[in-house]
């Protein structure tokens, strides 16, 4: 079963419990905001799993080093995403080489997210993290090369069909296995994750898809979209509940889920 996780606007953490699998912490918000920090306290406390990323999507470069290690050995989550650095498969290859050095708490796992500009870049990556011994591998949604694979005139659908591309492909040439673990951070489309039935490595995605397309009035219909929301967490984080279609948000929570089959 692959586990789902949305990210929300601090209005709908609490309430975000019922509709994801596991929790996703941005470390810098940690450091911002009290009651962000106090909400992942809760979530350890409880027993919930936890995935911690290092804020590079959010702030175009991983978080601060000391204030990630101070706040893994705070939470404690389950997973952290070692920093890595957007499109850049040396400095990601040698940041995980760092972070592979460090002690974690005990129940920690350290995570690696698979940088490149080319599938011969994604290939060696991925082999690089596996000689370090990461069990866990991310392919991030964004990456420019995808758009290389598939030259589609929609450029959010052709992301999404190029990650699927790099990932079947690294399947069939031996770099990824069907009993590795795969986490597929964000997406182009939502449709996406339906497109992965067979490919078993697929443990988790995170995604803040269904909620962006609502904070923006749209509808997911039983295709998903065709285009990725506009909207994004640093510019709704701190939006008035009141201001949120809970209708609305219901319905593409659901849909979502009913659109990939999961």
């Amino acid at each position: 079963m692959i586990k789902i996780s949305h990210e929300t606007p601090y209005c709908l953490l609490e309430d975000s419990r019922q509709f994801n699998d596991y929790d996703y912490c941005l470390p810098h918000l940690l450091d911002e905001d009290p009651g962000y920090r106090d909400y992942f306290l809760q979530s350890k406390k409880e027993g919930r799993y936890i995935i911690m990323d290092n804020s590079l999507h959010e702030l175009g470069e991983a978080y601060n080093h000391e204030r990630l290690i101070h706040w893994i050995n705070e939470i404690k989550p389950n997973e952290f995403i070692v920093p890595d650095v957007w499109q850049n498969s040396i400095e990601s290859i040698q940041n995980a080489e760092i972070w592979n050095l460090y002690d974690f708490p005990k129940g920690v796992e350290k995570v690696a997210v698979v940088q490149a500009t080319t599938l011969h870049e994604a290939a060696q990556c991925v082999k690089a993290y596996k000689n370090l011994g990461y069990g866990k591998i991310c392919f991030s949604y964004g990456a420019s090369y995808y758009n290389d694979i598939c030259t589609h005139p929609n450029k959010d659908l052709g992301k999404a069909l190029g990650r699927l591309f790099v990932i079947s492909t690294l399947l069939k040439t031996g770099e990824l296995k069907q009993d590795d673990r795969v986490h597929l951070l964000g997406c182009a489309v939502p449709q996406e994750f339906g497109w992965y039935k067979g490919i078993n490595c697929i443990e988790s995605i995170d995604t803040s898809n269904p909620v962006m397309a609502t904070l923006e009035g749209t509808s997911y219909n039983l295709g998903g979209l065709d285009i990725k929301p506009k909207a994004n967490m640093n510019d709704y984080f701190y939006m008035a509940g009141e201001d949120i279609n809970y209708e609305l948000l219901d319905s593409n929570l659901r849909l979502f889920r009913e659109i990939n089959n999961l």
